[in-house]
C-alpha cells in the first residue's frame, strides 16, 4: 500500500465534495483525505499501484491544481 501526497488548490469543503465522486470511483484507491488546514491544502491518497500523474489528472479534470509532493 502506497501513500501519495499532493499539494492542491482545493480550499473548501464544498470543493472536496466536487472531487469526492471522482476519487471514490477509482478501485485502486483504498482511502483519501484532504487537510485543508495545511497551507498546501494537502491531499493524501492510499492506493496500490496507481500513478501520481493519474491523481493529478483527476483533479485537473475537475478544475483544480494538483502536484505530487516529494517526501
Amino acid at each position: 500500500m502506497d501513500v501519495l501526497i499532493f499539494t492542491t488548490s482545493v480550499e473548501k469543503a464544498e470543493q472536496v465534495n466536487d472531487v469526492k465522486p471522482l476519487l471514490t470511483a477509482v478501485p485502486a484507491i483504498s482511502g483519501w483525505n484532504f487537510d485543508l488546514e495545511d497551507c498546501d491544502n494537502i491531499l493524501r491518497v492510499e492506493s496500490s499501484n496507481i500513478s501520481p500523474r493519474y491523481i493529478e489528472a483527476i483533479l485537473q479534470t475537475a478544475g483544480f491544481d494538483c502536484r505530487e509532493l516529494e517526501y
